[in-house]
């Protein structure tokens, strides 16, 4: 499977985990000039960014470690454009990432670990 396919695969599986949270999705995949956003969530009135990252069990890094400090600001900078742009700029919000991690063999969803108020 390729990155691009692969990826659009853990984002699925993610949004699917958050609607079994009882999570609102309200979009996904923003792009706007200066990042993306994942998936954009409600639950209980707070605006959930979050991003995705797919890895493969028993690798060396956890998934997470990969949202680096570059990528945070550019998730912020996309996240206040969509609050822009949905007119949503005094809703409480928080970014969150889920580690969606495969079998190392099959390519199956081995676990799903989300990380509330990640950054």
């Amino acid at each position: 499977m390729n990155e691009k396919l692969l990826g659009a695969f853990g984002e699925a599986a993610a949004a699917e985990y958050l609607r079994k949270k009882h999570y609102e999705i309200l979009g996904m995949n923003y792009r706007c000039p200066l990042g993306e956003l994942d998936i954009i969530a409600r639950r209980e009135g707070t605006v959930v960014f979050t991003e995705v990252k797919l890895r493969r069990e028993g690798g060396y890094a956890g998934a997470a470690e990969a949202v680096t400090p570059a990528k945070q600001r550019k998730l912020r900078i996309a996240a206040e454009s969509w609050l822009a742009e949905n007119e949503l700029e005094d809703v409480p919000c928080r970014f969150d990432v889920i580690e969606v991690y495969l079998e190392r063999t099959g390519g199956r969803v081995k676990r799903i670990h989300q990380i509330e108020e990640a950054f």
